[in-house]
Parts: structure tokens; sequence; C-alpha cells
């Protein structure tokens, strides 16, 4: 129980955003050399997801309602 315990937060630790940086650097390289694409805009959202939900969330205002 304890060893899944490490493995679960290795995995939110670690490789996700490892795996968002991956994603953002493999489309920053693809539209360099070929130009934007759906592709490379699906790597880059497929990122900004990634790390959005498991990486350091926008700090949000006090007062902002419905956002």
């Amino acid at each position: 129980m304890f060893f899944n315990l490490i493995r679960r937060y290795a995995i939110m630790a670690i490789a996700i955003p490892l795996a968002a940086a991956g994603a953002r650097k493999l489309s920053d390289a693809v539209e360099a050399k070929r130009g934007p694409s759906r592709g490379t805009r699906l790597l880059r959202q497929g990122a900004d997801t990634l790390q959005g939900r498991f990486g350091r969330q926008k700090k949000r205002s006090r007062f902002a309602f419905g956002r």
C-alpha cells in the first residue's frame, strides 16, 4: 500500500510535467520546421491541459465570479 502511494506521487510529480514539457518541445520543433498545423496545435493544447490539471494552478482572484 505504501509503495502504491509513492508510485502515484512519482507519476504526479515527475512523469506528467515531463510529458507536458516534451509535448510542448516537440510541438515547437515541428512548428519551426513545417509551420503551424492542427497536430502542433493539439500537442500544445494537450500540454496546456496536462499542466493546468496537474501542474501549478493560476492564482484566482478572490472576487472572480464565474471564472
